[in-house]
C-alpha cells in the first residue's frame, strides 16, 4: 500500500506506517538539517526539502507519477490559528495556511484515507470550531472524519504522550481507532540494557554490552549491531550537586534545599524518572533537568539522545544526525513510530487485509 508523508520531520510517522506494511513513496520536510536525518533513515523514499506551502502541487505529483496512486496521506500540519473567542475559522485564514495546503494535496490526489496528527487542543479549541471547519472542508470533497486523542503509552510506547488523530476516509468511514494494550512498557524495560555512562561521557558508537533483558529491548535491537547517539550531557557542577540530592527512582525537587530551587515554567523539573513507570512527554529539551522529568532514575544525568529515542519507540537502527540540539529536535518533535503503526494497522484492516494487523 502506498502513502505520502507531509510535514515529515525525521520520519517517526513514516517509520510507523512502514512497520505496518506501507510503502512511503514521498516525504516533504522543510527543515534541511532534519531532512538529512529523514534521508539517512528512509533511503527508499523520495524526499522533497521544501515547505508544503511552496510546492506546485500538480507539477510535483505529476513529476513523481503519484496522481491517483496513493492510498494514504498523513502528516501533522501546524494549526496555529486557534480562536479563543469562538470566531468561526476557515481554511483561507493565514494562521491555518499549512492545514490549507494539506487539504489541497488531499483534494488533488484523492487518497482513500488521510491522517492528521496534532495537539489535543485541535479538537476542542474555540468550542471545537476549528475541528468542525476541518470536517466541513473535507466533507465537501467526499470524506467522512473520525477523531480521537490517543496516549502513546497505550500502544507499547514507554511514555505518556497524548496526541490527537483525525482520520478521514472517502465515503463511509469504516476506520476504528486501536484499542489500548493492557500491558504498559516501563522505563526499566526500555533503556536498562544501554551502556552505563556518567555526565559528559559517551562514544560515537557502542557495541551492546549485554543481551536484551526485556522484549521491548529485543524489539529495539532488530537490524542493529550496537548503539549510536549515546553521549551524555556534560552537566555543570551546580547541576550535579542538585541531582545528587534528589532521591533515586522518582525523587523530585522536594529534596532540594530552598537555595537550590530554581524558577521554571516546566512541569516535573528536577525530577527523576521512575524505573517502574512511563516517562512524561519527551520534548526537545530532554538533556536539561530544569526542563522536565528527564533525569535518570539511578544516575545523576539527563537522558541521552538514544535513551530518549528508545522512549519514543525509535529502534536502535534509526540514526540521528546533525548537531545535538538538532538531534533533540528530531526526537522530541516526532510521532512515536509504534503509535503511528497502531493507526496504520487499523487502516489496513479497513481494506480487509488482516495479514499484517
Amino acid at each position: 500500500m502506498k502513502s505520502i508523508d507531509l510535514f515529515a520531520g525525521v520520519g517517526g510517522m513514516s517509520l510507523g506506517f512502514e512497520l505496518a506494511g506501507f510503502k512511503v513513496l514521498l516525504a516533504v520536510e522543510k527543515n534541511g538539517a532534519i531532512a538529512e536525518g529523514y534521508a539517512l533513515n528512509h533511503p527508499n523514499t523520495e524526499l522533497i526539502v521544501s515547505g508544503v506551502e511552496n510546492l506546485n502541487i500538480p507539477e510535483t505529483f505529476e513529476q513523481f507519477k503519484l496522481s491517483g496512486g496513493v492510498d494514504v496521506i498523513f502528516g501533522g500540519p501546524p494549526c496555529q490559528g486557534f480562536s479563543q473567542k469562538g470566531k468561526r475559522l476557515n481554511t483561507s485564514d493565514d494562521r491555518n495556511y499549512l492545514f490549507k495546503y494539506f487539504f489541497e494535496v488531499v483534494n488533488y490526489l484523492h487518497p482513500e484515507f488521510f491522517v492528521i496528527e496534532n495537539v489535543p487542543n485541535i479538537l476542542t479549541t474555540a468550542n471545537s470550531f476549528f475541528y468542525e471547519e476541518i470536517k466541513c472542508s473535507f466533507s465537501m470533497i467526499g470524506y467522512e472524519l473520525k477523531a480521537q486523542v490517543l496516549n502513546a503509552s497505550d500502544y507499547g510506547v514507554p511514555q505518556h504522550r497524548k496526541r490527537a488523530f483525525i482520520v478521514g476516509q472517502r465515503g463511509d468511514n469504516k476506520f476504528e481507532f486501536p484499542a489500548p494494550k493492557k500491558d504498559l512498557v516501563t522505563i526499566k524495560e526500555s533503556i536498562s540494557d544501554l551502556p552505563s555512562i556518567l555526565s559528559g561521557e559517551g562514544e560515537l558508537y557502542y557495541p551492546y554490552p549485554s543481551k536484551p533483558l526485556y522484549p521491548y529491548q529485543k524489539m529495539m535491537r532488530v537490524k542493529s549491531q550496537g548503539i549510536y547517539n549515546h553521549q551524555a550531557t556534560n552537566h555543570s557542577n551546580i547541576a550535579l550537586q542538585r541531582l545528587a540530592m534528589i532521591a533515586k527512582n522518582g525523587g523530585g525537587k522536594e529534596n532540594l534545599p530552598p537555595v537550590h530551587l530554581t524558577k521554571s515554567i516546566y512541569s516535573g523539573t528536577w525530577t527523576r524518572l521512575n524505573d517502574d513507570a512511563q516517562a512524561r512527554t519527551i520534548t526537545t529539551r530532554f538533556d536539561t533537568p530544569s526542563s522536565g522529568q528527564f533525569t535518570l532514575p539511578w544516575q545523576d544525568r539527563c537522558l541521552t539522545v538514544r535513551e530518549a529515542a528508545r522512549i519514543q519507540s525509535f529502534p536502535d537502527s534509526f540514526i540521528f544526525c546533525g548537531t545535538k540540539s538538532n538531534q533533540m529536535l528530531q526526537v522530541g518533535n516526532a510521532v512515536p513510530p509504534l503509535l503511528a503503526q497502531a493507526i496504520a494497522r487499523k487502516i489496513i484492516k479497513c481494506y480487509g487485509n488482516d495479514a499484517v494487523v
